[in-house]
């Protein structure tokens, strides 16, 4: 029973959609950071779940580690083979299985994108209203929790998964949940399964919360003299209870890269973005409210946005930060991370931060959905320079343990992965015993997604 075995097993039950050549595995061993390519054995494309199911029954039988990926936008290596085995593709399961608009739900597969899903959903007035900025698949988003822009507003894939239709580790097919909008009978395996990155089952059908889209959309932008004077307006806004639909964060240097990378031509100063959803007059009120509340922390170069293209272009802006940040550090990669805290110590967080990048001689981006206390930050590093990763290193643990200090969490959005595996212990203390307990009760074998999530033994004893 080896890896092997289940390839040539696998082989003859999917034939052509079983690939083992170099390019296929290179390109599914790639990521958009700074982790090294990890190809793995094999990539398979199933198409249904019943081939997932015998897919894991092999894999199970064979000890073969199995892998799910969908869009591989992940940011902290969700999708990376790091244990070799397969790589299990669920981009052809793509489809609008149901639209229940009386329910405002549907019923999708994994592999669908969100922009695909939303496209697809036009003709009803209704929209999926999680953004996490990439183009995502929606499995990969509710694997790893996804969250984004319009979190603040409408939650994140926590709050908008119904139900959910799972295959375990040993092939077993299981439904979680129903399309009733609450329910009191046993455990939450849906919300386990919400968050876990592949490592407790592989999601093939997921029913989704959909909103009715608004009568009125506007956006708009201004900016500060500092961050602390964004982050507190922001502060005051979210407490007066002003609904909303987006509120981001860009830093001086955030600015200075999209000025870089996409010409936006915007001083380089702390800006806020914003979207506004409602009524035409609720719309316009709230636009009001949220000038005065800007008004009293100093707010400059007011400007907003009703025009679909023009709000289109803001926001596309706004999601290429990833790029952005590259192009501050010419040839470099970005190191991305995020963390979320409790939006009373936001500032302090986001300072902190900064000063962090200066102190150790770091060029950072600072981004964030800070209506619900969470940044991403972008440092330009290279992998090939071990004195800048380890400067990294030390910015991104000196973050984590302040966003622990301030009562929040080493990850709002990116999620575990490999790269936050080391915080796992500090966060959650005696409680990643009971994670373990729950990982090896449902995955015995320790084939789903292996080396994510929960920290190695020995990582976990340095901890504590």
């Amino acid at each position: 029973m080896t890896i092997a075995t289940a390839i040539t097993r696998l082989s003859d039950l999917l034939g052509d959609r079983l690939v083992t050549s170099q390019a296929d595995r290179t390109l599914h061993g790639q990521n958009e950071t700074y982790y090294p390519n990890t190809p793995p054995d094999a990539v398979a494309y199933p198409e249904t779940t019943e081939e997932v199911s015998a897919i894991l029954k092999i894999c199970h039988a064979d000890g073969c580690p199995v892998t799910p990926v969908g869009a591989a936008s992940s940011l902290e290596g969700q999708h990376l083979a790091v244990q070799g085995g397969l790589s299990l593709d669920m981009t052809r399961m793509n489809a609008v299985l149901q639209v229940n608009a009386e329910d405002l739900n549907a019923v999708v597969q994994p592999g669908i994108t969100r922009m695909t899903l939303n496209q697809e959903l036009r003709t009803t007035g209704l929209f999926f209203p999680v953004d996490p900025g990439a183009d995502a698949s929606i499995g990969g988003m509710t694997a790893t929790r996804a969250s984004g822009t319009t979190a603040v507003r409408y939650g994140t894939m926590r709050e908008n998964i119904l139900a959910l239709e799972v295959v375990m580790a040993d092939g077993t097919v299981i439904r979680t949940g129903t399309k009733a909008r609450k329910s009191s009978t046993g455990y939450d395996l849906t919300h386990l399964m919400v968050g876990s990155e592949g490592t407790l089952g592989i999601i093939t059908e997921l029913t989704l919360r959909l909103q009715g889209i608004p009568e009125a959309t506007a956006a708009a932008t201004c900016r500060f003299a500092s961050v602390e004077e964004a982050v507190n307006c922001v502060i005051l806004t979210i407490q007066s209870g002003l609904p909303m639909a987006r509120i981001e964060l860009l830093d001086h240097m955030m600015v200075r890269g999209f000025n870089a990378y996409a010409d936006a031509g915007l001083p380089e100063m702390p800006h806020l973005f914003l979207e506004f959803h409602g009524s035409e007059a609720g719309v316009t009120e709230q636009m009001a409210l949220f000038a005065e509340i800007a008004e009293d922390f100093g707010a400059e170069g007011w400007k907003t946005a009703r025009r679909a293209e023009d709000r289109n272009a803001l926001w596309k802006m706004r999601h290429s930060a990833h790029y952005a940040s590259a192009a501050l550090g010419t040839g470099k990669h970005i190191w991305p991370t995020d963390v979320c805290v409790p939006i009373s110590q936001l500032a302090e967080a986001v300072v902190q931060a900064q000063d962090d990048a200066v102190r150790l001689g770091l060029t950072s981006t600072i981004v964030g959905h800070v209506g619900d206390g969470n940044f991403h930050a972008g440092l330009s590093i290279d992998p090939n320079n071990p004195e800048e990763m380890a400067r990294a290193e030390e910015f991104t643990e000196a973050l984590a343990k302040t966003a622990l200090r301030l009562g929040g969490t080493v990850s709002g959005e990116h999620g575990v992965g490999l790269g936050k595996q080391k915080y796992m212990v500090a966060e959650h203390g005696p409680a990643l015993a009971y994670m373990r307990s729950i990982k090896q009760a449902l995955d015995p074998k320790g084939i789903l997604n292996p080396g994510k999530m929960l920290p190695p033994e020995a990582l976990a004893q340095a901890a504590e």
